[in-house]
């Protein structure tokens, strides 16, 4: 069976004090925690930190974006190589609001995936259609293009060591949230677009659902049959939710 993951996404949020507060509410919490992964994707400036902080624990540390080159004058950026050496485990690829706000590109995403499989790192590849492509009916094809980039740059195989996380952008931060069937027929799409590929991979493959995930609604969207975790945002910035939100997780689907 696959493993579940939740993955909480601090943004652009918080300073050292507050962080390291929420840290360790989130650390202490995890002392019940079994059967399911947990970790946090914190701003760069934070990173070398939450990495000694985690490193003798069983949260997970994860970059929010990585540059796809590997080295050179692109000041400003920040490599694989560089998350690697911090001690990350994963990185977000291509969330909503690198793509809205920052112009990322299907390709340059589909780059940026490959360069953090290259230093050893587990990408969180995030698809996702905004409102009005869901209510033009366009949310297949939304999500579709955005694998397919990956696919045919990384190949199926590529997905053996990724992770891929839902995220419908009208969601997000909105207070609206997808039903948990809404969010089980996206996932059993994209799951199906990477058997068509690859049956076993596709098998294996985790996918977390990030859209508005809160205590009160996460264990019935990770009871569906394709949800294998979340990607949890806002309520990822306080302990105990965070913590609540990782033991629904928990739970057997």
């Amino acid at each position: 069976m696959r493993g579940r993951l939740v993955t909480g996404n601090w943004k652009m949020h918080g300073n050292r004090s507050a962080n390291a507060s929420l840290l360790d509410g989130v650390l202490a919490g995890m002392t019940d925690l079994a059967g399911i992964e947990c970790a946090v994707c914190v701003p760069f400036p934070y990173l070398a930190e939450t990495a000694a902080r985690v490193a003798s624990s069983k949260l997970g540390l994860g970059a929010q974006t990585l540059s796809e080159h590997e080295s050179g004058a692109y000041t400003g950026e920040v490599s694989a190589g560089m998350l690697a050496d911090m001690g990350c485990r994963y990185v977000l690829v291509g969330h909503s609001e690198r793509r809205a706000l920052f112009g990322e590109t299907d390709g340059q995403v589909a780059a940026k995936f490959a360069a953090a499989q290259r230093s050893g790192i587990t990408p969180i590849l995030c698809v996702g259609e905004t409102l009005a492509e869901r209510e033009a009916s366009r949310t297949r094809d939304v999500v579709f293009r955005q694998v397919d980039a990956v696919l045919e740059a990384c190949g199926a195989a590529s997905f053996a060591k990724a992770v891929l996380a839902y995220e419908p952008v009208w969601a997000i931060g909105t207070g609206r949230t997808a039903s948990s069937e809404q969010a089980q027929e996206v996932h059993a799409f994209l799951r199906s677009r990477i058997a068509d590929r690859d049956s076993g991979t596709a098998a294996n493959l985790r996918i977390l659902y990030g859209g508005s995930v809160k205590p009160g609604n996460a264990a019935e969207i990770f009871a569906m049959e394709d949800v294998d975790g979340g990607l949890i945002g806002g309520a990822s910035l306080v302990a105990g939710d965070f913590l609540a939100i990782c033991r629904a997780g928990a739970s057997p689907r």
